[in-house]
């Protein structure tokens, strides 16, 4: 049976520092599921109760577009190592767009990295944790460099017409807002 918890717990905290990889879910009325993996060095834990991720450039954009019309989010970690536990933060969330009055102040809270698209920020209301005893065991081996190597050769022009191309609007039609960073 989970436990619940109204925020994170400093050995939650310390969990999710030693993890790889995350998944985000949202959803919007009428729009699909959206459940996206997400790696590298990219979130910051700024309280019990506050997260900062940093959305990278990548082939969808469903996040902000989700979170503009239902701000409703979930953060998941699972253990594949040793201690079997599955992490669950829920909680709302908004984009920071790179035109936003306080992206400068959050974006200091992150890593550089190239790609950086918006700024997820997220205030967690639930915390759940269960027992992970179905969760494979698997070694992480390293990061993958493809999506640095991609959006460094972009460079910042070819990012922004990117954005422009592809990032513009979710797999049903919902605008994503990413002409704040064009």
């Amino acid at each position: 049976m989970g436990k619940r918890y109204p925020d994170l717990q400093p050995d939650q905290i310390a969990f999710i520092g030693q993890q790889h990889l995350y998944f985000v879910g949202t959803a919007a009325p009428g729009t699909r599921v959206n459940l996206s993996p997400k790696g590298m060095d990219s979130l910051r834990i700024l309280g019990p109760t506050r997260i900062l991720w940093l959305n990278l450039t990548g082939s969808g954009n469903e996040t902000a577009a989700h979170l503009a019309l239902d701000p409703r989010i979930t953060l998941m970690w699972c253990s594949f190592t040793t201690r079997p536990l599955i992490l669950r933060a829920y909680g709302t969330a908004r984009a920071i767009h790179h035109g936003d009055a306080d992206w400068p102040e959050l974006k200091a809270q992150l890593p550089d990295q190239p790609g950086a698209r918006q700024i997820i920020d997220v205030r967690i209301n639930l915390v759940q944790s269960s027992c992970g005893f179905a969760v494979p065991f698997m070694d992480f081996r390293e990061d993958r460099p493809v999506l640095q190597n991609w959006a460094k050769d972009k460079g910042p022009d070819g990012l922004r017409d990117y954005w422009a191309n592809r990032n513009r609007e979710t797999i049903d039609g919902i605008a994503t807002g990413i002409e704040a960073n064009l």
